[in-house]
């Protein structure tokens, strides 16, 4: 995921406005956006599709102390379910015949991935998407994560591809290509170099004529340098230490993130994108069938017990076999998904805060169970 870690909570129920379910409480979605804004979140926004009926809830405030409430189906910053847009057309590019998982880096990206025992010629497509491919990830070494006054420092500073990439290769590899699996932002700009090397034109404008378009999605879209977000949208909030302040980290240059994590959604446009492509409607069977060949997501095991990633995609087990999801986390947002294996039931969720303390796990907890709730119905 891209951006500070995952996983976080608040010490302090955040002030603001009632909990405000947009549709009666016989669906898990609205007591969870009620929960989790009770744990520390200051926002909270979600769909849930359960057999075609929508459900949307939302709790808490649009800005830390304020008393409007967050917006319905406002913008957001998906974070790393951009990957699952970015691999979807690297897929459908080899079902075109332009592009084969079996590529090598070096092949398609002559001369970009070398150094420090950096070696593209070495590392395949596949190993890109899957995170098998063993290349440092990049925001592990990225200034505007660094801290507060690092944010307030870089948050305009706009990246090109190449710049990404460049960081990484300063680090050697974590492993050797194909023998293990370390989720790397890395691989996803690199993916999204392919695209335009391959296609002549910018991955954002792949996934907005294959993706966006063809689906009705006219509220999702890649910023290009813009750093704030479109209306009505809620403000970000980064705990950066388990006792300090909630910092307001709602501008960021999305150049930062490219095709790893720089698109801004809603979550009536995400939900449908997941379902769109749990029911075929965006890859070939051959193709569909290959983002869906997984390994085990070796180093999330101590959170997510189970998991594994296939191209873009994770899967989690759970209490009725399991689900597919992605994802995404900038300064300030966090983003959660699930949807069922034929596309049924879906549940998008954007948290506007990441946090710092113990009650990091009981945000964690809260969203887990929500998705296996709609996936599965209520314990």
């Amino acid at each position: 995921m891209f951006g500070v870690a995952a996983l976080l909570a608040a010490t302090l129920v955040v002030p603001g406005v009632a909990p405000t379910p947009l549709q009666p409480a016989t669906t898990p979605l609205p007591s969870a956006a009620t929960d989790l804004h009770e744990i520390g979140v200051v926002g909270v926004q979600g769909i849930s599709r359960v057999n075609g009926r929508t459900t949307r809830a939302r709790a808490g405030t649009a800005e830390l102390d304020g008393r409007v409430p967050v917006p319905v189906d406002g913008y957001f910053r998906m974070g790393s379910n951009t990957k699952t847009f970015t691999s979807v057309v690297v897929l459908q590019l080899v079902g075109e015949g332009k592009l084969s998982l079996d590529d090598t880096v070096e092949r398609r990206l002559p001369g970009v991935v070398k150094g420090n025992g950096n070696d593209g010629r070495r590392i395949t497509v596949r190993q890109l998407l899957q995170h098998t491919s063993g290349l440092f990830n990049y925001t592990n070494d990225f200034p505007a994560l660094a801290s507060y006054d690092s944010y307030l420092a870089h948050r305009f500073d706009h990246y090109d591809a190449e710049d990404l990439v460049a960081i990484a290769m300063k680090h050697p590899p974590v492993f050797a290509p194909g023998t293990s699996w370390d989720y790397s932002n890395t691989n996803y700009i690199l993916a999204g170099m392919i695209i335009e090397r391959t296609t002549g034109r910018p991955w954002a404008t792949e996934v907005r004529e294959r993706i966006l378009r063809p689906l009705g999605l006219k509220h999702t879209s890649d910023p290009g340098d813009r750093a704030s977000l479109p209306r009505p949208h809620a403000n970000g909030y980064q705990q950066w230490t388990p006792d300090g302040p909630l910092t307001d980290t709602t501008l960021l240059n999305p150049t930062a993130a490219g095709a790893a994590g720089g698109l801004v959604t809603t979550p009536s446009d995400l939900a449908r994108f997941w379902q769109a492509l749990q029911q075929g409607r965006l890859l070939k069977p051959r193709q569909m069938a290959q983002m869906h060949q997984t390994v085990l997501a070796t180093t999330w095991q101590q959170f997510l017990p189970g998991s594994r990633y296939g191209l873009g995609i994770q899967f989690l087990p759970n209490r009725c076999g399991g689900y597919w999801s992605h994802g995404g986390d900038v300064p300030g947002s966090q983003t959660r998904n699930a949807v069922s294996a034929d596309g049924k039931r879906v549940a998008v969720l954007s948290l506007t805060t990441q946090l710092a303390s113990e009650r990091a796990s009981a945000v964690d907890s809260r969203v887990l169970r929500l998705m296996d709730d709609v996936v599965c119905g209520p314990a």
